[in-house]
């Protein structure tokens, strides 16, 4: 299973790079045009998942290790392809994707080619506990996680925790559930 690719780009397109490793290979590795638009020079270092297949192996690519969590939770649902997942990856960035789940935005994911009403609500429904998992992961020692459940345990609702907390500014998880707390009152 590779996870990792280091090398030099021999060819740079939309959608995929071919990157040539010091052993000599040359891997085609698809990727984002978010991560495309963010490549400077020739040489590069990419998270990778590997997908195998009955007939084709394929690599997808990643400078950013939060959007190859997104990229991997979407693959795992059911309809949601590859292709598909790369295409919510270049349209909307890890904290875009995060915020359209933790406020329910259907018409953030209905922006993304090859995803109509249908996959946009089954995207919003099974993924419901991963825009915290996420966001949480760019806050110390996972606050927004602890204040959502603190918020829990005091009777609030998942739905309407999930929509206060993408609003909120505050980084620790005592300032958070504050902060919570004024605007649920």
């Amino acid at each position: 299973m590779i996870v990792g690719i280091e090398g030099h780009i021999v060819k740079k397109e939309i959608t995929h790079l071919h990157v040539k490793t010091s052993s000599g290979l040359t891997y085609k590795v698809h990727v984002s045009l978010m991560s495309v638009g963010k490549i400077k020079g020739d040489t590069i270092s990419l998270h990778v998942t590997h997908i195998i297949r009955e007939d084709q192996q394929s690599l997808y690519g990643f400078l950013d290790e939060k959007e190859q969590k997104v990229f991997d939770t979407l693959i795992k649902l059911s309809g949601i392809g590859p292709s598909t997942a790369l295409a919510v990856c270049s349209t909307l960035s890890p904290e875009d994707f995060a915020q359209a789940l933790a406020t329910q935005n259907m018409d953030a994911f209905k922006m993304v080619s090859g995803i109509g009403p249908k996959s946009a609500k089954r995207i919003l429904v099974e993924l419901s506990d991963f825009s915290l998992h996420l966001l949480s992961d760019t806050l110390p020692q996972g606050s927004l996680l602890d204040a959502s459940m603190a918020l829990e345990s005091l009777g609030f609702k998942k739905e309407i925790i999930r929509k206060v907390l993408a609003t909120c500014t505050a980084v620790d998880t005592q300032s958070i559930i504050k902060e919570a707390l004024k605007k649920l009152s």
